[in-house]
């Protein structure tokens, strides 16, 4: 039987052809699996660079371009039968010989670069003062090592980024700005999907390279399976190597907090880390979120993510006001009142529900018995914002053991005056950090990274900074327009609405929003009938959509005027200022594709880049 490894590109492009022919691909796909009459065999390649691609007739003028080696077969897409020859014949493949994962080259397009390089390489290449020996140890391809040798500029290795594995290209790229060998190991070590050791790599165990790489491969045994992959986003199927490393580590002694920037994708990393926990772990599992609502988002993706339901049974997502609330109702018999006589604040439920659980658990200190604790294993989503009294309660809610306490979150991203280390509450975390985003193309993410500013104050002690936080692809500048008057720039604001509509944009990957609830209202009335999401910057925190439309961004209103009375101190009125410029950078950074701001007089002092 064929054992079949789906690559991320071919649930995609699976998705977008018609129905009738994606209905005929899934059963030719089935039949495959199976290895019944009828079943689509592979075809050779005249011409290809790699005897190994072959191709898949999956549906009438459709193929599917697979790599395979004896049983095992890689599909890496599915396009017209002209396309899918041309892909099948411009590409090789193979496996990085230090971290064992595939590589997939554009060797066609190489050939043609190469005389190119040769033209323009009068002086001296940019890798001379490095020995072969050095550059094949950092795993650069022995095969490609003259063509890098031609490089002469950092500008040549920016050009030939589409068309090498990010494995290679990102070592090049470290090199080509004066990096050390050093620098060079320790992001070819980002690549890795695991701690574990790894063992003698044999460059043509095929298998082997795609098990060591789960965001480019995910293995289907039967129908299930493969329906699963193809309907499953790709957040939950296919982790990029940092992300998995995390998510699916085997043991933690420690506490573990997981640092980055917008896009980084900290938010999957604790869905997957709560599944994990659920599946492997050893007691309840609790995730927690900054709201409500974001609580019934992530509610809703683990059960996408976890199809067990005993599984997902063990798993509860909560906000820590909520958890708070449910401590004292079930001690007290009722829920306690917020508003009216006898009202307590949500500040004061924490420390009663904090008092209660330590009465009920003993000595914070004692966690002989873990049994006595409500949860085993607590993931928070949203780290930054959680006060020291929630901190204290959520630890006290799990024992103090192995996989205690995971943690994600970004400083840069803290919309309350929340200030705490972990430390100080009785959390000595480890902390990772998150460097590479997925969502953000790169010119949306510098001008979000130079709008937020310097170094925000961490979980752990130290600040945080944004350096080497970059993404993986390009794509549209902000656009930020003036108007004369608030009309005008509602106006604005709806043609813009309305011309992304136009492009084919779905209205649930549109979002609106302003700093406060009146430009909100403002907002819906001049976008009436369109049906698009107009929030508060607050509002769109953990939340992502293709285009991103920001109004009212004005002096004046981003930031807030700070009050008249009582005059705040220089300290207060810094950290203020830092918590807006944090909100804006939120609401900026939930664009995947295009954000847009505008305003009317004189914009903010944020926009002044």
């Amino acid at each position: 039987m064929p054992r079949l490894a789906i690559g991320p590109e071919f649930p995609r492009e699976l998705s977008a052809l018609a129905q009738p022919v994606r209905r005929e691909a899934v059963v030719a796909l089935r039949r495959f699996l199976l290895n019944v009459a009828g079943a689509p065999h592979p075809e050779r390649v005249r011409g290809g660079r790699d005897p190994r691609v072959a191709t898949l007739r999956l549906a009438e003028g459709h193929r599917g371009v697979v790599v395979r080696q004896r049983d095992v077969y890689w599909l890496r897409t599915v396009l017209p039968d002209p396309d899918a020859w041309s892909y099948a014949r411009r590409h090789r493949y193979g496996v990085n010989p230090v971290i064992g994962v595939v590589e997939e080259w554009d060797a066609e397009a190489l050939e043609r670069v190469e005389p190119a390089l040769r033209r323009s390489a009068r002086s001296a290449g940019l890798f001379d003062p490095i020995c072969d020996g050095d550059l094949l140890g950092l795993g650069l391809d022995v095969h490609a090592l003259p063509l890098f040798r031609l490089i002469t500029t950092e500008a040549d290795v920016a050009a030939l980024e589409p068309l090498l594995p990010p494995t290679q290209h990102s070592l090049l790229a470290v090199l080509a700005r004066g990096g050390s060998l050093s620098e060079a190991w320790r992001e070819l070590d980002t690549w890795r999907a695991t701690d574990e050791e790894i063992g003698p790599i044999d460059p043509e165990d095929l298998h082997a390279a795609l098990r060591r790489s789960p965001d480019r491969a995910v293995f289907v045994a039967d129908k299930v399976e493969l329906d699963r992959v193809l309907g499953a986003p790709d957040w939950c199927t296919f982790l990029q190597p940092p992300q998995h490393r995390l998510a699916r580590a085997g043991r933690y002694e420690y506490p573990v907090l997981v640092v980055g920037g917008a896009g980084t994708g900290k938010t999957v990393v604790a869905l997957q880390r709560a599944a994990h926990l659920a599946a492997h772990g050893s007691g309840p599992v609790l995730l927690v979120t900054f709201t409500q609502g974001l609580a019934e988002d992530l509610s809703a993706k683990l059960d996408l993510l976890i199809e067990d339901e005993v599984v997902r049974k063990r798993v509860e997502v909560d906000n820590t006001e909520r958890l708070a609330l449910r401590i004292v109702a079930d001690a007290e018999g009722r829920r306690p009142a917020l508003v009216g006589p006898g009202a307590r604040t949500l500040a004061q439920l924490t420390d009663e529900a904090l008092r209660l659980l330590s009465l009920a658990t003993g000595d914070l200190l004692d966690d002989v018995d873990p049994g006595r604790k409500p949860y085993r294993h607590i993931v928070v989503d949203e780290a930054q914002d959680v006060s020291p009294a929630q901190w204290r309660l959520l630890r006290a809610a799990v024992p103090r053991a192995a996989d205690d306490l995971f943690m994600v979150g970004d400083p840069h991203q803290r919309v309350t005056d929340t200030r705490v280390t972990l430390g100080a509450v009785g959390i000595p975390a480890v902390q990772h950090t998150l460097r590479i985003s997925y969502r953000l193309p790169q010119e949306l993410l510098s001008f979000a990274v130079r709008m937020r500013g310097g170094p925000a104050g961490g979980l752990v002690r130290g600040m945080t900074d944004m350096y080497g936080f970059r993404s993986t692809r390009n794509g549209d500048r902000p656009i930020i327009r003036a108007y004369d008057t608030p009309e005008s720039e509602l106006a604005g604001l709806r043609s813009t609405v309305e011309a992304w509509l136009a492009d084919g944009v779905p209205t649930d990957e549109i979002a609106v929003g302003a700093r406060t609830s009146r430009l909100v209202r403002e907002a819906r009335r001049a976008l009436d009938g369109l049906d698009v999401q107009a929030s508060t910057f607050q509002q769109l925190k953990g939340l992502e959509f293709e285009r991103v439309a920001l109004i009212g961004v004005a002096e004046g209103v981003v930031p807030e005027p700070p009050p008249e009375e009582p005059p705040m101190d220089l300290d207060v009125r810094a950290r203020a200022l830092q918590r807006e410029r944090s909100i804006l950078f939120v609401a900026c950074t939930r664009a995947r594709a295009m954000l847009y701001i505008s305003h009317y007089g004189r914009g903010s002092p944020f926009l002044s880049l």
